[in-house]
């Protein structure tokens, strides 16, 4: 009996078959005819059957062949940026034959080069957190920056020529970060510091351990460093001599980022203390505007473990200490502290503070503006040390974690006034 609402003509019922049942259909009459003829033909079908093993045996073995091995996934070149530069820093790319000066928008990539003035400073970060901090009257050479499908990386520079501070960050397993010394292969375990020494014409090659640990290796022979351990060798020599360094004092005052308030003075004294070092027979205090010291305001040895030093301007300045002993045996440098000399001041009124879109390179933000001239600048809490004479700042941001990030970035002026701007991001 036909639908009342039916309309007369012709009608087409669909019926849908999926892939699946095609294939499922197709496997079970393919059984059917392999097992007529296995109990028609035995002898023939199990050679056959065997034979067709075999050759999908040497075929899978063929695909696997072609394919990575577990682990060790396609290398994918990666690209390092400057963080901070002062004075002269020229650049030479690896496909270049010519120097250029150093920028904050150069890309630095395998085989490039790095060269430091007597008076410049470099701050190289790369994408695994590895950062190198190139002093004065150095060169450098990126051998490696590479990650791959697994997310391990591979980051290796040799430092022909000076000093260098290094640091690495908490890298995935199976990562590397090694830096090369005229022969010698340092390795740094995650969360390590070291500084490298070289120095060619007097013969002189060191390695030495700051914090965390590391492996350094050289014509077969492998030493284990920890902290404060060096090791230091001659060309002509064939092993590495191991030694323990002496440590740093601690500074105590001024704390690091604190701020010292004048009364109406236009200069301040200001009271250096840390702490005091077993068998120190002096000090040596060094000050400087800049986290680099390139160029320092104080450099001076007292027998004491604190010292007043008189007639400091308003505005930021860096400190750090060593010990020495009887012999002149001279300890590491202690972390560089920072404070801030600020006028007392009622005011607090917003300044000018625009910042330009924020450009992202991997897990690395780039952070450009403009504020008052004179300001500094903060972002999530570092400072911002790339300023231009009419108040426009450059930055980039250490890697960030994957997922939501705030960049929160703050300007201010000595006098007190303030402003603060907050960006939500994704990082992939």
């Amino acid at each position: 009996m036909s639908s009342p609402t039916r309309k007369p003509g012709i009608h087409i019922a669909w019926t849908t078959v999926t892939y699946r049942s095609v294939a499922l259909m197709i496997i079970a009459g393919l059984a059917v005819v392999l097992t007529g003829i296995r109990l028609t033909f035995p002898q023939f079908t199990e050679n056959t059957i065997k034979a067709a093993g075999g050759v999908a045996d040497k075929a899978l073995q063929r695909v696997a062949g072609m394919a990575p091995a577990a682990g060790h996934g396609t290398s994918t070149a990666q690209q390092a940026h400057f963080t901070a530069l002062d004075g002269t820093v020229r650049v030479k790319k690896g496909n270049g034959n010519s120097w250029v000066g150093a920028d904050y928008n150069i890309p630095l990539e395998k085989g490039d080069v790095v060269q430091t003035g007597s008076e410049g400073m470099a701050k190289v970060v790369f994408n695994d957190g590895t950062s190198y901090t190139v002093k004065q009257d150095s060169l450098i050479v990126i051998e490696e920056n590479s990650a791959n499908d697994q997310q391990q990386t591979n980051v290796a520079v040799a430092v022909s020529t000076g000093t260098v501070d290094l640091s690495t960050a908490t890298y995935s397993q199976g990562s590397k970060s090694q830096v090369i010394v005229s022969g010698a292969t340092a390795s740094l375990a995650p969360d390590s510091a070291a500084q490298v020494h070289n120095d060619p014409k007097a013969d002189q090659h060191e390695i030495l351990m700051k914090k965390g640990a590391g492996e350094v290796t050289r014509n077969g022979e492998t030493v284990q460093l920890a902290n404060w351990e060096k090791v230091s060798f001659q060309a002509a020599e064939t092993h590495m001599e191991k030694e323990k360094g002496t440590g740093p004092p601690t500074p105590i005052s001024p704390a690091n980022m604190a701020p010292i308030f004048t009364s109406g003075e236009t200069t301040k004294d200001v009271e250096f203390s840390w702490t005091p070092m077993a068998n120190a027979t002096g000090y040596r205090l060094r000050i400087s505007r800049n986290p680099y010291f390139s160029s320092t305001l104080v450099d001076r040895k007292v027998n004491t473990a604190d010292v007043t030093v008189t007639s400091l301007g308003e505005g930021a300045y860096y400190w750090a200490v060593q010990s020495y002993d009887a012999t002149g045996k001279v300890s590491m440098e202690s972390e560089k502290n920072r404070f801030t000399i600020i006028p007392k001041g009622k005011q607090s009124e917003a300044i000018e503070l625009d910042l330009d879109p924020f450009i992202q390179h991997g897990h690395i933000i780039e952070v450009t503006g403009k504020t008052q001239v004179g300001a500094r600048v903060m972002v999530n809490g570092r400072e911002v040390p790339m300023f231009s004479t009419d108040g426009t700042f450059h930055y980039f941001t250490p890697p960030l974690t994957p997922g939501e990030a705030v960049i929160t970035v703050t300007a201010q002026t000595a006098q007190g006034g303030v402003n603060t701007q907050q960006k939500k991001i994704i990082i992939q």
